[in-house]
């Protein structure tokens, strides 16, 4: 009984841990933001768009925001400081976004450090995908 319990539990865990659809991200993103700020009130798509646009001075001296890697065009290809290419950050055009959260969290972590030189809260990171959801 407890061996199909933990079984069942590790089965649950790893489905969540694999959102099929940005709403289910949004869900999670949503527990952890009244977790982080019991004032809560809801995701944001002009929030997140403020949030992909605004210009920061990184501590290296240069002005960097989301779009500066991904355009300020979400639909669009981007590219890294590399030069390499970086599918549309939209899911309109790029059906495969927010769709596995394990990949997500990866880039947020990343990304977050390298623009805001910090980690993103829950909040941040479910106003950011609320924008691009609604990107037509």
């Amino acid at each position: 009984m407890r061996k199909t319990l933990v079984i069942l539990g590790v089965i649950f865990s790893t489905t969540n841990a694999l959102a099929a659809t940005p709403q289910d991200l949004l869900k999670q993103y949503e527990a952890q933001a009244k977790q982080e700020n019991s004032a809560f009130a809801g995701f944001s798509a002009d929030r997140g768009a403020i949030f992909f646009r605004a210009e920061r001075m990184h501590s290296n001296g240069n002005k960097v925001s989301c779009s500066t890697c991904h355009t300020s065009d979400p639909r669009n290809q981007g590219k890294t400081r590399a030069n390499k290419v970086i599918e549309p950050i939209a899911p309109i055009a790029n059906p495969q976004r927010f769709t596995d959260a394990a990949k997500v969290e990866k880039w947020f972590g990343r990304n977050c450090k390298d623009v805001l030189e910090r980690a993103c809260i829950a909040q941040e990171k479910g106003d950011y995908i609320q924008y691009l959801i609604n990107v037509k």
